[in-house]
């Protein structure tokens, strides 16, 4: 049998100088019920990687140039043969010595050749109103940077509300439980409830069963835009 060959479509040469994307970011925020329901502008710090200062991002030290690879011979894959009952297979896989560039060089004394370093920076998001535990925000480009030219990763920011103690959600509607005297449920009355824009006056009507639902309209929570989740 002839040889058969397992490598990519691109061939050999393929990956060369390849542009590599940057991975993505994950944040945990914790807000108040409140917060949750209203949107909050955040100021929080993310560490991440970005392009190195002093080799440009081209992981080489400065003033110092890049060398054919004498592994892979410039092409970032080597071919590997292996001889089976079956025939010879030959399997294309990128180069361990240059990492699929192609390209060696004298590695950066800051980044160590990855042309990336990490680091803090502060960032200011927008919470859209009616997040709840559970939801994932997505901030474009706001990851980590890529290798050789690749796109930047995306943040990811995980909300976790804390419960209120009066206050219950279900979905986009905020439940309260109250007790009211037995006469008071008779002829009706008006009660100061809690609500998130503060006390409110709720109309009783009379003859209100036991477990009776009241409904005040717009005292809910918004319906939350899912353009950036």
């Amino acid at each position: 049998m002839g040889n058969m060959n397992m490598g990519g479509r691109g061939g050999m040469g393929g990956s060369r100088n390849r542009a590599v994307d940057g991975q993505d970011e994950y944040y945990n925020l914790v807000l108040t019920f409140n917060k949750a329901v209203f949107g909050v502008v955040k100021e929080i710090e993310v560490t991440r990687l970005e392009s190195c200062d002093t080799c440009n991002g081209s992981g080489a030290k400065p003033r110092t140039k890049a060398t054919k690879c004498n592994t892979c011979g410039g092409q970032g894959q080597v071919v590997s043969s292996a001889r089976t009952p079956l025939g010879v297979f030959q399997q294309v896989m990128t180069c361990n010595t240059c990492g699929g560039a192609g390209e060696t060089f004298v590695p950066c004394n800051i980044c160590s050749g990855d042309g990336r370093v990490r680091k803090t920076k502060r960032i200011s998001l927008k919470v859209p109103s009616g997040v709840d535990s559970g939801s994932r925000l997505r901030f474009r480009s706001e990851g980590n940077v890529g290798r050789r030219g690749g796109s930047p990763g995306d943040l990811f920011v995980m909300i976790e509300v804390i419960p209120d103690p009066v206050l219950k959600r279900d979905d986009t509607n905020i439940l309260y439980t109250c007790k009211i005297l037995y006469v008071d449920a008779i002829l009706g009355t008006t009660i100061k409830v809690p609500t998130v824009d503060g006390m409110m006056d709720l109309k009783i009507p009379g003859g209100t069963q036991p477990n009776t639902t009241l409904v005040m309209a717009k005292k809910g929570v918004p319906v939350l835009n899912k353009s950036n989740m």
